[in-house]
């Protein structure tokens, strides 16, 4: 593997710095360094980051390889400026057994594109009633510590609270979807005026609200890790904080999708805007922001969630829930976060690459940009502008909600230990 120079990057947007890359470490990090036979990268005015890490990705395989495949997926993600993804286990067969964790885990290493560490899930077949193989999936090549039944709710106390108990042993994390299932039957969007103006089933905030409220008590009570996937409302928030505040062990996330539309999109009954949870209110999605940037929310996750044209072209109420997120999910966040002055660069390092690595306790990424470290990297050009097109995307699905918005900033160049995946913003 030959040496590479990035010249004149800002790390973490900081002063403009060399940084040599020698096989999969970084060897030096300086200013007019010199390599002998090193391929130049010129990044002037451009942002370095260590690769950005996705908590919460829907990688389809196996089952449903018409939305997705860890190929596509992971070069999706790649060109997201993602070194490593959280493969959700809702796929067909369903990951809750060591064996199908460790399907997935090896599809990963082939695709070369970025680290995929499967998400083992919480329940036999997500179906809420039985504890899944959770030290197996540990124990397995894969070395499974995040277990989710992610797209259902475990809404059975006892079952959370065992789920809780038996992850302790390995250090696991449990990350829960917030959804009391009796309080969303036939729920189409989040509930409030644009619901009753619509005549579309509401989603109440509380469905989410009161299952956080319940998983942060479990968690206190027998001194586990719980984290609060794709935390969605005001409420929510409040509750996280006041958490966090008693020092018990639980950490959330935000999508960026969350963080930038309102259920006010919802009035063009377009199925590209119906997600779980539903997009909130103009007054969540600030409420949202401020906490991504206090660090009350901990990280940004994707959900990214692929669908088929067939699912999603059709009327609203027989349309799939969910929305690609990896391509675009750096720009979302620079737009809302940066752009809006809450959060600078290495904060952006910090809520998508140090943190969710922390709390996925994943090895070798979430790693600080420095001699010895190794060369998972994300160069990003912050000026640059233009307009979300799907048919570029490396995603097998194209359902953005983007679709022609014009976003902020671009991947130029992304590399899994030393090795770029992708270059000139293009898959290497």
């Amino acid at each position: 593997m030959s040496k590479i120079i990035v010249r004149g990057a800002r790390i973490l947007g900081g002063e403009p710095r060399d940084v040599l890359i020698d096989g999969e470490t970084i060897a030096e990090v300086g200013t007019g360094l010199d390599a002998e036979v090193a391929t130049v990268i010129e990044a002037e005015g451009q942002i370095l980051l260590p690769g950005l890490v996705d908590l919460h990705t829907h990688l389809r395989e196996p089952g449903r390889e018409d939305s997705e495949t860890v190929l596509t997926g992971t070069k999706a993600a790649a060109v997201g400026g993602f070194t490593a993804v959280h493969a959700m286990a809702n796929t067909f067969p369903v990951a809750d057994t060591a064996g199908v964790v460790e399907q997935v885990w090896r599809l990963g290493k082939e695709s070369g594109y970025c680290d995929v560490q499967p998400v083992g899930a919480v329940t036999v077949g997500l179906e809420g009633k039985k504890l899944a193989e959770l030290g197996a999936m540990h124990d397995s090549a894969a070395g499974v510590k995040v277990f989710s039944d992610d797209g259902k709710c475990v809404d059975d106390a006892v079952i959370m609270r065992r789920a809780l108990e038996y992850v302790k042993a390995f250090d696991g994390v449990v990350a829960q979807h917030a959804q009391e299932p009796r309080l969303t039957e036939g729920a189409q969007m989040n509930e409030g005026i644009v619901s009753a103006e619509l005549g579309l089933g509401g989603w109440p905030a509380v469905a989410e609200e009161s299952i956080i409220a319940r998983d942060v008590l479990l968690a206190a009570h027998v001194g586990s890790r719980v984290h609060i996937c794709h935390l969605s409302t005001a409420g929510s928030v409040e509750i996280v904080r006041w958490a966090k505040s008693k020092g018990w062990n639980v950490t959330a996330e935000v999508t960026p999708h969350h963080l930038l539309l309102t259920d006010e999109l919802v009035r063009t009954y377009n199925p590209v805007y119906k997600v779980n949870p539903p997009l909130r209110t103009e007054a969540d999605v600030l409420a949202l922001r401020e906490a991504l940037a206090d660090g009350t929310i901990d990280c940004v996750a994707t959900d990214h969630a692929p669908h088929p044209h067939e699912d999603k072209d059709c009327e609203w109420a027989a349309a799939a829930m969910g929305m690609v997120g990896l391509e675009t999910a750096l720009s979302v966040v620079q737009q809302t976060m940066v752009d809006t002055g809450l959060l600078d660069w290495a904060g952006v390092a910090d809520r998508m690459s140090f943190r969710p690595a922390a709390i996925g306790r994943l090895e070798g990424h979430g790693r600080p940009v420095s001699a010895g470290e190794p060369a998972n990297l994300t160069l990003v050009d912050p000026a640059y502008r233009g307009a979300v097109d799907p048919a570029g995307f490396a995603s097998r699905s194209r359902n953005t909600p983007y679709e022609g918005r014009e976003l902020p900033g671009r991947v130029t160049h992304t590399f899994l230990r030393g090795r770029a995946t992708v270059v000139d913003g293009k898959l290497a």
